[in-house]
């Protein structure tokens, strides 16, 4: 900060004082860059001496079964990214596009505390959001607002949609059979707990799979349509299985 110090009162002639704050300035940030680059002032705490480093907005957007939770992990394992979930799993805050906006505006202000919250120096902050949950019902809303915003996008797909299918087919199955010991988990950390869970064969309904899979894959196609006019990166899981540095990528972007 700059001070300017003035005392004022009428009756001795003495000036006020007034303070200033001095905008955070990097020269070597390239111009391309800047409109990415954001410094939120939270309301909660104080970013304190972090205040001038910068922070990249982001969004993942994905559709369930396709390995997002686990590149989101991969993504939260840095210091200073944070990834906070699937916020707009609660359906009021997706009611409608004011709401939406409402929760992005928390979320970059560094206001929405989740587990995933770093400290004072995050350089990255975003969230994992399902194409159903809002995505496509308000994409225009979204999409005016990642422009305006300078957020980017990281698509994750997965290539195999039959095997997404049979995935999401066996994890609805598990919401009421509670395999591991009582407990549903969307997502498994051990071997033991995927042998467990892939003992389960999901039936497929023949006549209906190609539409199915087909619906799938148009709602893909859209997504990458509304959007394509944003900053952003488009990884599917077996690439980044194969690849790791996709998920290096990801992180430099």
């Amino acid at each position: 900060y700059v001070s300017l110090r003035q005392i004022s009162a009428p009756s001795s002639g003495r000036l006020s004082r007034v303070e200033l704050a001095r905008p955070c300035k990097n020269p070597r940030i390239e111009p391309s860059e800047k409109p990415f680059l954001h410094y939120p002032k939270p309301k909660t705490f104080s970013r304190a001496e972090c205040e001038c480093n910068p922070v990249r907005y982001f969004a993942i957007l994905s559709m369930q079964r396709s390995g997002s939770g686990w590149f989101e992990t991969l993504l939260n394992s840095h210091i200073n990214i944070s990834s906070n979930g699937e916020i707009f799993s609660v359906k009021p805050r997706r009611a409608n596009a004011s709401t939406i906006v409402e929760t992005l505006d928390k979320l970059y202000n560094l206001d929405f505390l989740t587990s995933a919250s770093k400290n004072e120096c995050t350089a990255a902050v975003g969230l994992k959001w399902m194409l159903n949950q809002g995505v496509m019902l308000h994409h225009e809303e979204i999409l005016e607002y990642f422009m305006s915003r300078g957020v980017s996008i990281i698509f994750v797909f997965r290539r195999n949609l039959l095997r997404r299918m049979i995935s999401d087919l066996a994890n609805s199955y598990d919401k009421n059979a509670k395999l591991l010991n009582g407990t549903h988990k969307s997502h498994v950390h051990s071997l033991v707990e995927a042998e467990i869970l892939a003992r389960y064969k999901p039936t497929i309904n023949a006549a209906m799979l190609i539409a199915n899979l087909r619906q799938v894959e148009e709602m893909v196609t859209k997504a990458l349509e509304y959007f394509n006019s944003t900053r952003h990166i488009v990884l599917y899981y077996e690439d980044i299985i194969k690849n790791q540095t996709k998920l290096i990528d990801a992180q430099d972007r």
